[in-house]
């Protein structure tokens, strides 16, 4: 079993110390087999802020957790147009890593980074041919029974992200980037950027999209709070390619606690969900429900 957190959206410039003191602890003290980061390391990409966010992945990795990080579109300057546009992922590289597109493996998982941030689009993200051409070329050859796992700061589907669940823009070369994932047999996508918690099934979000499931983290450590959704983050326990559970934990006020613990399985390319019994907290927000 592979134990995986998946952090995103930390925005260091506009994020509550306290907060991150609490999830390092977590972290610290549950010891995950690698800590997923995709994305928003910054709040304006800026050298102070990306010092604060080097100084916190360094405390994470001299505690002995390995990391994989993407970058997002918070983390290319806004306002400095010259540098947005002229190395737009320069402070990133020299500060977080000079590896946009990371790649991980063990026993029991495959797991590819892409870095979907880049400076026309703002705050949309997109995915260029070169990144799905090496997709295929890293999940071509990984055991098939090993879980492969995407991980891009944007995600790749439209989803709901409002109160009215009106739907957000899917990112760039949707089509292509869809096709691909299902080529390459990708069983779980994890993104950021909404500081929504939410899960589904990739086919039940757009046809022919392979049986991906598709799981989004809220903003971990961002005082930038959306539908009055706390601060969380996911934590993974991934059986082979065919089941899995979700917690989402949840900042309470005081404290990092499991919301929801949900099971899934995957039986003739379908995922379905069993909830598993855990006291709720006060104020937490599941991920969207489904089953077979």
């Amino acid at each position: 079993m592979a134990r995986i957190a998946h952090l995103s959206d930390i925005h260091f410039g506009a994020n509550d110390p306290r907060i991150v003191d609490a999830a390092t602890a977590w972290l610290e003290e549950r010891r995950p087999d690698l800590v997923v980061i995709s994305g928003d390391f910054t709040q304006r990409a800026r050298v102070e802020q990306f010092r604060a966010a080097s100084a916190w992945l360094n405390r994470l990795r001299a505690s002995g957790l390995r990391t994989l990080v993407v970058p997002g579109n918070h983390d290319i300057p806004l306002y400095d147009v010259i540098r947005r546009f002229a190395a737009p992922l320069d402070r990133y590289e020299r500060y977080i890593s000079n590896v946009l597109c990371p790649w991980y493996e063990d026993e029991e998982v495959a797991i590819l980074g892409l870095n979907t941030a880049r400076s026309l689009t703002i705050k949309d993200g997109r995915i260029n041919h070169a990144q799905l051409e090496l997709l295929h070329e890293k999940f071509a050859p990984v055991a098939p029974a090993k879980t492969r796992i995407l991980v891009t700061h944007h995600p790749l589907f439209a989803m709901p992200i409002g109160k009215g669940n009106e739907l957000s823009e899917a990112v760039g070369r949707h089509d292509d980037a869809v096709k691909a994932v299902c080529e390459a047999g990708v069983h779980v996508a994890l993104a950021g950027h909404f500081h929504r918690t939410y899960a589904e099934t990739a086919d039940r979000m757009v046809e022919h999209s392979g049986g991906a499931l598709v799981i989004q983290a809220g903003t971990a450590t961002s005082t930038r709070l959306r539908n009055a959704e706390p601060q969380s983050f996911n934590w993974l326990h991934v059986r082979r390619n065919n089941e899995m559970e979700l917690q989402v934990i949840v900042w309470d006020g005081t404290a990092f606690r499991r919301a929801s613990h949900v099971e899934y399985r995957r039986e003739d390319a379908q995922w379905s969900r069993r909830d598993m019994i855990d006291a709720p907290v006060v104020g937490a927000v599941e991920p969207r429900r489904f089953s077979a």
